[in-house]
């Protein structure tokens, strides 16, 4: 950031703006689903206060919600990518930071993993933050260690199965049929898509997905549960009398283990 001296001959001062700035892009745009707004495939609807349905026509795969606005991220363009990401985010924070700085510049990145990763979007009904909306993602590494030492194929194997999934709880789901969508939704049947519906703190949250792109795991999808699950998974491809250790990170540097 740049721009001219405030009334403490400072530019800012980093530490409260950096605080500021995480704020900004944790309430506008960390977990909620990106929606590149001006794509001709979507179509997002209100409906009661503070409430809309969102579609994503993508065929057999399309996608149906109706969720508190809060769930979703606008991107003003036609598909979503870093650049158009990082646009988004300069908006926000030019509107918000302090009207002496002038000059804002942004890099965002991927987090470079080296091995085998997963890339799921979940919901956490009983999360007392973000991490509740319905579909919010993430794209972590995967460790599976048989007596101690990294199994590259497991890893592999199990990136694959949850390359791009949507992992639901069985508790949360319901008939497609009993879900309130919009009226595109309507041809969606429950022989091609799952349906899921839970309350939490911050609304009722409604989604249709397709089956060939989801996976609905006995418990909640917590790191923690999923890193036992992923256990259960393994267990029976590892020789008996090994141990086995399971690390499935969420986020970057944290996450949850599992042994079995």
């Amino acid at each position: 950031m740049s721009g001219e001296l405030n009334e403490m001959s400072m530019v800012l001062d980093f530490g409260r703006v950096k605080k500021q700035i995480k704020h900004l892009v944790d309430e506008y745009v960390d977990h909620r689903l990106l929606v590149p707004a001006k794509s001709s495939a979507v179509t997002l609807k209100p409906t009661k206060v503070g409430y809309s349905t969102l579609d994503v026509k993508r065929g057999d795969k399309s996608i149906h919600l109706h969720c508190p606005n809060e769930a979703y991220c606008l991107i003003e363009a036609e598909s979503i990518s870093i650049e158009s990401i990082t646009e988004h985010v300069y908006q926000i924070l030019r509107n918000n930071l302090p009207s002496n700085v002038t000059g804002i510049e942004i890099t965002l990145r991927h987090e470079n993993i080296s091995g085998a990763f997963y890339h799921y979007t979940h919901g956490l009904k009983k999360h007392d933050g973000n991490c509740q909306r319905i579909a919010h993602g993430h794209r972590s590494p995967i460790e599976i260690l048989i007596d101690g030492q990294r199994d590259s194929e497991i890893e592999a194997r199990l990136a694959k199965r949850w390359q791009d999934i949507y992992l639901g709880s069985k508790e949360d789901q319901i008939s497609v049929t009993q879900l309130n969508l919009s009226e595109q939704a309507k041809s969606v049947t429950d022989e091609t898509h799952f349906g899921f519906r839970y309350t939490a703190p911050q609304g009722e949250f409604e989604l249709a997905i397709a089956k060939s792109e989801t996976e609905i795991l006995p418990t909640d999808t917590t790191v923690e549960l999923l890193a036992c699950y992923i256990a259960d998974v393994v267990k029976p491809d590892v020789d008996d009398g090994k141990s086995l250790q399971v690390i499935a990170y969420e986020g970057v540097g944290k996450g949850a283990m599992a042994f079995a």
